[in-house]
């Protein structure tokens, strides 16, 4: 099939790679024109034939917000408009109001997989009506793992969105509970190799997990992390996740607590942090800060 791809950046251009080895059309725009293969999204949607799907990967709010509203002015009755950035689910229910007032479809997917997603699939969550996602599901099934799982039609229009935002909450749980652990270990003087420890795990553990390997990683290319500040950024969707505890009366006092302990890496050089940066850095390549 063919798709338009808006945004290509780390993920929006491993994903145009991955979805054109599967066999598809990938028309790309980015305003970086170095990245992009056509030079506006009027271009973009002029190369595709009808019944179109474009698939945005933009950063969340306004700039996926004026994206949507120029997408609104060019598609047609029939076309069918992907958010697959972090947007918050209450935007997904706005976009997809005032795209079917138009008669276009929406679907919201969240998408998990960060720099290895190229080679090992990306986790998709996508929210929307049946019909709108079978007409996307070539693409889910060209980017999803290898095998049965990894991708799941979560429900309504918000629900991917909101599902990617739940795993991004555990998420941030299950890294300061390895921060946490490090931070002990590199502390105790009868304690000699915390790095050959955290690789011990890696087998016949119940704390096995890919968050564990990308830690020994982190730890291989820098035993005691002594090269990175203790600051570590939060997305957004670790607060929008708490927020919506709280809306729903659900306690969440582990993840609720590692939100509260990024916030506390900026007041001070945190050696837990050092490992969430180092971690944020190994599964989705982003930016760390160097010691000075």
């Amino acid at each position: 099939m063919e798709l338009g791809l808006v945004g290509l950046g780390k993920m929006g251009g491993n994903m145009r790679e991955r979805i054109r080895r599967a066999g598809h059309t990938v028309v790309g725009y980015d305003r970086n024109p170095d990245l992009a293969d056509v030079h506006s999204l009027k271009e973009l949607v002029d190369r595709l034939s009808g019944p179109r799907v474009v698939w945005v990967m933009v950063p969340a709010g306004a700039a996926t917000q004026s994206t949507i509203d120029e997408l609104a002015e060019l598609l047609e009755p029939g076309d069918i408009v992907v958010d697959g950035g972090n947007s918050r689910w209450t935007d997904d229910e706005k976009h997809a109001e005032e795209l079917a007032a138009k008669g276009i479809g929406f679907v919201d997917c969240g998408v998990s997989g960060g720099v290895w997603g190229l080679e090992n699939g990306y986790a998709l969550m996508y929210g929307g009506d049946a019909e709108h996602v079978a007409k996307v599901q070539p693409v889910f099934d060209a980017l999803k793992p290898e095998g049965d799982f990894g991708s799941v039609h979560a429900g309504k229009v918000g629900a991917g969105h909101f599902a990617k935002m739940v795993h991004n909450g555990i998420e941030y749980a299950m890294m300061q509970a390895y921060a946490e652990g490090w931070e002990l270990l590199e502390k105790v003087d009868s304690v000699t190799d915390v790095r050959e420890i955290f690789r011990s795990w890696q087998e016949g553990t119940v704390i096995r997990s890919w968050l564990l390997d990308l830690a020994v990683n982190a730890l291989d290319e820098d035993e005691h992390l002594d090269k990175l500040r203790g600051f570590a950024q939060d997305s957004g969707e670790g607060r929008w996740t708490v927020e919506a505890a709280i809306d729903n009366a659900v306690p969440l006092p582990a993840i609720t607590a590692s939100l509260f302990a990024r916030f506390a890496s900026r007041q001070e050089d945190s050696p837990q942090m050092k490992m969430i940066a180092a971690l944020r850095n190994q599964f989705g390549g982003h930016a760390v800060e160097q010691k000075k």
